[in-house]
């Protein structure tokens, strides 16, 4: 736990409830106190909390600890440059009156408190645009509400026009009712996606236009929408981990383990050393599989085509090395809370450094394509740029806010893993147009395959699972050969690995940015809650920021330069 950061908090809000759970302050507010407290958080100097992470509520009805309220809303905030981070938990009596916006301090509140309205029903008062954001908008009920019949089907079959929302936009801009009916303004509105290829069949966006210029931009999404959170709840901590496969697929192993490191953390189990480090060599070799498959898509939007076959190639050649590696290609669900599936196979190091050295070929060749080549540079530079304190506002993280000119990195700012014995950079743009998007991933496939062979270098012999009977199965000899073995086995597979009563949040450097966990544990060995706070979804919460008064093709490569992921965005 931060103690700095505890004894601020507690300092700056004597009067208030105050607690630590793992790295971060829980803060416990009244919704009276709520606006306040936010903006004190965020504005005061001594504090600077300015990073909106994530909103979510929790329903206790089932709760077996006692609760002030049925409801609470929690806000997590980072102060990135100082490492810390801050929950603020508000309980809420009546959700039909629920709590006031953030969206005036934070333009990441926006999506925050829309997916929290859709999901648990919970009021925002003064949001500017409070409707569904994941589910269909005929849909009825809040499907993370403990009381919400999941066996009912629902059939949703209207369309939403978003006429309401791009017209609001318009006049947002400055485009007002008469001007809009005028036959020589020539105003358009567009469909790109979700049938449109750029969009990968996973969004909408919804343009007004004047020419080929977009003057307004809404987006909707929920098309991949498969309901983890809520499959989440009745399944073991263990079997969620083929789920976390799907979040982001280009890079499936880094949400494998983020989810059990999370898990681990608040269990208090400290993982062997070699599988720590394998752990690292797996998560630095998928964030260049998937920092691969972003450049591919993002410089075939602009024609590249060569570039496609150069990065995309090695990606697809990764493929059968990654299932002699995990014993699948795309999704091998690899890691156990406590440990890893099995150990790396004999003679791996070797196969790997062939890899590596096929992707820094193909990187090559790529570059000497796009590095000095005018096109590229004139159709991404200066293009769909995000300022810094935009950006933050928005809520981005990883790449893109990097690209932004924050230099924030959970790696290098709270280094997990032996993070902190690796030589590495973190590469970091100036502008926060596309070019700097770009680029920046190619600076950071360079540095994560540097740290692969240090990793190499440096991981030790021994066992790769912890030596805990509450945590890990026991080896198939002792289930084979001894009673209590075989029931240790049965409990853990059947019931779970059990995790003590509580709350907490645990985060991790994934290759869009931060990959988030909070939990709400009742003592069993199935998560009363899991949220996860997803890269994608506060960065497209932003995309209207970036393309408006841009052009139509211009949008197409920002997409592919924010590198948005369906199952990551939709969950």
């Amino acid at each position: 736990m931060n103690t700095t950061a505890l004894e601020l908090i507690q300092s700056t809000f004597p009067d208030l409830p105050c607690t630590a759970s793992l790295d971060a302050v829980v803060l416990t507010v009244q919704p009276e106190q709520l606006e306040t407290t936010l903006s004190r958080l965020k504005n005061d100097p001594e504090l600077q909390f300015g990073l909106l992470v994530d909103v979510t509520a929790v329903d206790y009805l089932t709760y077996p600890v006692a609760q002030e309220a049925r409801f609470a809303v929690v806000h997590t905030l980072r102060n990135w440059e100082k490492n810390q981070v801050v929950q603020v938990r508000t309980p809420v009596a009546d959700p039909a009156i629920g709590v006031p916006t953030a969206t005036h301090l934070w333009d990441s509140a926006n999506w925050g408190e829309r997916e929290t309205f859709d999901q648990y029903g919970i009021n925002f008062q003064g949001h500017p645009d409070l409707r569904r954001i994941l589910n269909h908008w005929q849909f009825e009920g809040h499907p993370l509400r403990k009381d919400y019949p999941i066996e009912q089907g629902q059939v949703c079959y209207e369309t939403d026009s978003l006429e309401k929302e791009i017209k609001a936009r318009l006049q947002a801009k400055g485009v007002d009712q008469t001007t809009m009916q005028d036959i020589n303004t020539e105003i358009m509105f567009l469909n790109l996606g979700p049938s449109h290829p750029a969009t990968h069949g996973a969004i909408r966006i919804l343009t007004a236009l004047d020419g080929e210029t977009i003057l307004a931009n809404v987006n909707e999404i929920g098309y991949l929408h498969r309901g983890f959170e809520k499959t989440a709840e009745n399944r073991t901590y263990n079997q969620i981990v083929p789920l976390t496969d799907r979040l982001n697929y280009c890079s499936s192993m880094i949400n494998n383990i983020a989810f059990v490191k999370a898990v681990e953390s608040w269990l208090g189990v400290e993982i062997t050393d070699r599988c720590k480090f394998m752990r690292v060599i797996l998560t630095e070799f998928y964030r260049v599989q998937d920092h691969l498959v972003c450049l591919a898509a993002n410089l075939l939007d602009m024609g590249g085509l060569t570039n496609y076959w150069y990065l995309y190639n090695q990606k697809e050649a990764s493929y059968d090395f990654i299932s002699r590696l995990t014993g699948a290609r795309l999704t091998s669900s690899f890691t156990r809370v406590g440990g890893m599936y099995r150990d790396f196979y004999e003679g791996w190091e070797a196969d790997m450094e062939q890899q590596l050295r096929d992707i820094e070929k193909g990187v090559g060749d790529s570059l000497k394509l796009v590095l000095k080549n005018r096109i590229v540079h004139d159709r991404s530079q200066g293009v769909c740029v995000m300022s810094p304190e935009k950006a933050l506002s928005f809520g981005f993280t990883g790449p893109c806010l990097r690209a932004s000119g924050v230099p924030f990195d959970l790696r290098k700012d709270n280094p997990y893993y032996h993070y902190d014995a690796f030589d590495f950079t973190v590469p970091v743009g100036s502008r926060g147009d596309v070019y700097d998007r770009i680029f920046i991933r190619f600076e950071e496939i360079a540095q994560s395959i540097s740290i692969v062979r240090q990793a190499m270098k440096m991981i030790p012999k021994g066992p790769v699972n912890v030596d805990n009977s509450q945590v890990s199965l026991p080896a198939k000899s002792e289930v084979y050969s001894n009673i209590e073995g075989l029931a240790n086995h049965f409990k853990l597979v059947f019931e779970g690995v059990r995790t003590p009563v509580g709350e907490w949040y645990d985060s991790f450097e994934a290759a869009n940015g931060e990959l988030g966990f909070y939990f709400v544990s009742d003592g069993s060995g199935r998560p009363y809650k899991c949220k996860v706070r997803p890269p994608c979804f506060y960065m497209m919460g932003g995309f209207h920021e970036m393309v408006e008064g841009s052009m139509i093709a211009d949008a197409i490569i920002n997409l592919g330069s924010i590198n948005i992921i369906g199952g990551e965005l939709d969950r």
